[in-house]
């Protein structure tokens, strides 16, 4: 049986996966922000008398200080884990910062995917077959990273942060598997297509209206957990793989590339190495 760790958790395809994993004998992991969802979710567990299987760990994920207080305790508690599957994003209309001062986008659906990956190294690498599952939405074009404003801090708009932050990851998956791929864990962007979740968000009346429309056409979640599924159980030979809707992409043209990856991991580091520079500043006065 597995040990899994699933971020963004107790709603949507997070919360159908766990609770399939839940089913499947799996030790599961969720991490997520609602204590109310939390609880449904150890409640779903015991009804399938797999209370002693399953864990919640409530965190903001949108906070620098709260990934690492939960990679901390994940490597206390499991210093070994199969899978780490990210699903955690939530859309807004009008821009947002965390308390650390980051724009929530990129806090939440990349710099937490980062931070978790890069502090889990060591528990999944003790694993037979780990894997790290990136639910974002692999294969868009380079040309919607906005290089010199990151955080979208002029000319902000939610569908452009989504779209950044899915790109982020693919090269976030490019720069983890080119450090780690020698060490067993493997790196798997999937991209599931349109699925009828909760679309967690903040959104203006146009934007809800499109969201619903939306969600008249969506798959339901079921259909969209095959190929993470696949990705858990057996994962791809290949340190670096992407799948949009079941069918894999390649992951070797300029969409991919491992320059672009190597300056957006060097841009991460000085952009957390200011933020603790601050938080330090702060403290000290």
């Amino acid at each position: 049986m597995k040990t899994i760790v699933i971020a963004g958790g107790t709603d949507g395809i997070g919360k159908a996966l766990a609770e399939v994993r839940l089913g499947a004998g799996d030790t599961v992991v969720v991490v997520g922000r609602s204590e109310t969802k939390g609880k449904a979710f150890l409640d779903t567990a015991a009804a399938l008398g797999a209370a002693d299987r399953a864990v919640f760990l409530p965190a903001d994920l949108s906070l620098i200080e709260e990934n690492e207080r939960i990679a901390d305790e994940l490597r206390a508690r499991f210093p070994t884990l199969d899978a780490l599957i990210f699903c955690a994003r939530h859309y807004r209309t009008r821009r947002a910062e965390t308390a650390d001062g980051i724009e929530e986008n990129f806090a939440l659906f990349y710099l937490s995917r980062y931070l978790l990956g890069h502090a889990l190294v060591d528990a999944l690498s003790a694993a037979e077959h780990p894997v790290v599952v990136n639910v974002a939405g692999p294969g868009a074009s380079l040309n919607v990273v906005r290089w010199d404003d990151l955080e979208l801090r002029h000319g902000y708009h939610g569908g452009a942060a989504l779209g950044q932050g899915g790109k982020l990851n693919d090269l976030l998956g490019v720069a983890f598997a080119e450090r780690y791929g020698e060490l067993g864990i493997r790196y798997v962007l999937i991209h599931p297509g349109v699925t009828a979740t909760s679309f967690s968000g903040s959104y203006d009346e146009p934007t809800l209206q499109q969201i619903r429309s939306m969600q008249s056409f969506a798959k339901p979640v079921e259909a969209a957990l095959p190929p993470i599924l696949a990705a858990v159980d057996a994962p791809p030979a290949e340190p670096l793989s992407a799948f949009v809707e079941g069918v894999r992409i390649g992951v070797t043209d300029r969409s991919f590339d491992p320059a672009a990856a190597r300056r957006l991991d060097a841009d991460t580091a000085r952009i957390l190495l200011g933020r603790r520079g601050k938080s330090a500043a702060a403290e000290a006065n």
